[in-house]
Parts: C-alpha cells; sequence; structure tokens
C-alpha cells in the first residue's frame, strides 16, 4: 500500500492527536504542511469527494465560527476560492493514500483503505474547545 501524505496545520494538538493514533496502528505516512502548501483547485477539490460544501471546512477557524463566512450559502467555485487565499479555512486533516483522498479524521475512503480503527472519542474536533487557541491563530 502507498504512504499516507497527511496535511496538517504544524503545532495543531488534534493532528498531533491523530498521527498519533495512525502511527500506533503501523500507519507509516508523510506528514506535509496544509498552509504552506501551492494548492490550486484541481488539486484541493478531490480530497472533498461528496462531501456537502459547509463540510469542507474547518469548523475551528476563526472566520468559520464567528459567522464572517456563511460557509451554508457558498458555492464550490466561491469556497475553492476562499480556501485557496486563505489555507487556514481548509477542514484538516487532508489525508491521500494514492489515489484515494479525504478531508477530516473520520469514518471515509483513506481510513477504510488503510484500515484504521477508530476510537469511539472524537479525534476531528478541536481539542482546545471554543476557546482561542495557538491552534487556529493566524499564522
Amino acid at each position: 500500500m502507498s504512504t499516507l501524505i497527511f496535511f496538517e496545520k504544524p503545532g495543531c494538538v488534534g493532528n498531533a492527536q491523530q498521527k498519533a493514533l495512525l502511527r500506533s496502528q503501523g500507519i507509516e505516512m508523510e506528514v506535509r504542511d496544509l498552509l504552506s502548501e501551492p494548492w490550486r483547485r484541481e488539486t484541493l477539490r478531490p480530497f472533498f469527494g461528496e462531501q456537502p460544501i459547509p463540510e469542507w471546512f474547518n469548523a475551528s477557524a476563526p472566520k468559520v465560527k464567528s459567522g464572517e463566512i456563511p460557509i451554508h450559502d457558498c458555492t464550490e467555485e466561491e469556497a475553492l476560492t476562499m480556501m485557496l487565499e486563505e489555507p487556514l479555512l481548509i477542514r484538516r486533516p487532508l489525508m491521500a493514500v494514492g489515489e484515494t483522498r479525504q478531508a477530516g479524521f473520520e469514518a471515509g475512503p483513506v481510513i477504510t483503505a488503510l484500515g484504521v480503527r477508530l476510537p469511539s472519542e472524537d479525534l476531528q474536533t478541536c481539542p482546545m474547545g471554543d476557546t482561542p487557541t495557538p491552534c487556529e491563530a493566524p499564522t
């Protein structure tokens, strides 16, 4: 099987927990910085598959939490444009194995392809809660 490519925000507590779980299950990965990746529409869009557009967004991003970005009213083109301009808006992690892509750390095509056993605890939601965190501070 191909190596997992794991796009994270460096320093994110949640991404650190997710990587630890993957490594504990023997998953080898190449970790990349989601915020400095030179994204293009055609490279970013496949990670979202058939997910509804609001699920493409990082729910902990300050502009999403504040309601500044109307994620429920965005078209695909608008969402991708905003994410290309401000990668902090992208739901993470983004994961790829071979040609399979996935956004978010929950049951999905990459998790299934890798045979990962997810714990009952939520590893998608920011463990820092609703308080402003260094994890989501603008970089």
